[in-house]
């Protein structure tokens, strides 16, 4: 089990927010916190701390007046610390690149590939032939229902049809390096994890997988380790120290290493 750090940029600035409460329109979101530094600083802090794979969000879509302001900061992160953050948030063919020979590792695609409720696979192929399986990763971020969970889309605002389970990133697999699954129902909450969800990612072997949303203490951290079985990698936004929480991030790398 690996930590991967992340970085959430909103209307120019780096947040913690209720991941369900997040409204395109106004730009609106419950904000847990507000950071006085930029981006950069938590890149620089993540590269002195030898940690890979951490993921930056863009959290406005890209007609926003906010959008610009957002962007740069995640450009000024990935110039402090090339090739070790992946990068999120209205990503495309067109523009993977961009982000790519900024210094991103990976892109973070969710929206592109979902949309009418279905997973479009000749977007999926194109994105592939566009920049390589090798530098996508793609965000199941997902939502309880009825039947299990499912695929929530445009920044966790739209449910899907498809529904989250071996059957889905069997289907995927083969068009990323890896897998990022929010659980929306509890991200930015800090009040404890999907564990059902956990269970599921940890009997999924096939692909690295990082599990977000609703870490808030040592021992969900302990219960990611067990029910992950020792391979689902975690990220912790609203309860760590850097963002405000009482978790102190000197040990979550100690439980967790680098």
């Amino acid at each position: 089990m690996e930590f991967r750090p992340c970085i959430d940029i909103h209307n120019g600035k780096v947040k913690q927010i209720v991941g369900g409460t997040l409204q395109d329109q106004g730009d609106l979101a419950r904000e847990n916190f507000v950071s006085s530094q930029d981006a950069a600083f938590f890149a620089s802090l993540y590269r002195q701390a030898g940690l890979r794979g951490g993921h930056i969000i863009l959290l406005n879509a890209r007609d926003s007046e906010y959008y610009d302001a957002t962007k740069q900061q995640a450009l000024k992160a990935l110039k402090a610390y090339p090739g070790g953050l992946q990068v999120g948030g209205g990503i495309t063919p067109e523009n993977a690149w961009e982000f790519l020979e900024a210094g991103a590792s990976h892109v973070i695609v969710t929206s592109y590939v979902f949309q009418d409720g279905h997973i479009l696979f000749d977007r999926l192929r194109k994105l592939v032939q566009e920049v390589g399986r090798e530098h996508i990763v793609l965000d199941v971020s997902c939502k309880k229902w009825k039947d299990g969970y499912r695929v929530m889309t445009d920044r966790w605002q739209k449910m899907t049809d498809e529904k989250v389970d071996h059957e889905l990133l069997g289907r995927l697999a083969g068009y990323c390096d890896e897998f990022l699954i929010h659980a929306v129902d509890v991200e930015g909450k800090a009040e404890g994890i999907e564990k059902e969800l956990a269970a599921m990612l940890g009997a999924w072997k096939e692909s690295p997988v990082t599990y977000a949303g609703g870490v808030h203490n040592m021992d969900d951290l302990r219960l990611i380790r067990e029910l992950g079985q020792g391979h689902v990698n975690v990220t912790i936004g609203s309860a760590l120290d850097l963002f405000g929480g009482n978790m102190k991030w000197e040990e979550v790398l100690a439980m967790c290493g680098r």
